[in-house]
């Protein structure tokens, strides 16, 4: 895995989720922009405190989370 130096867990800053540099910023907050169509730079306008790597490092993290997760899908 590549490290992921940006993305911090502390059970104290909210609650628990994992966090970009251990500010309020949820790697989920930063996914759900880009999800619904918001580019990197919208959501760098939106979080003045961000930098460009810490949106690289949480769509990282999401893969890597996502990738021991293994679904089976039925097929029709």
């Amino acid at each position: 895995m590549e490290k992921l130096d940006r993305i911090t867990v502390n059970p104290n800053i909210c609650l628990g989720q994992p966090t970009i540099r251990g500010m309020r910023i949820t790697v989920s907050v930063v996914l759900k922009m880009l999800g619904s169509g918001h580019s990197v730079e919208e959501v760098l306008e939106a979080y003045p405190e961000l930098e460009a790597e810490d949106v690289q490092q949480a769509i990282r993290y999401a893969a890597w989370v996502v990738s021991d997760q293994v679904q089976l899908v039925p097929t029709t």
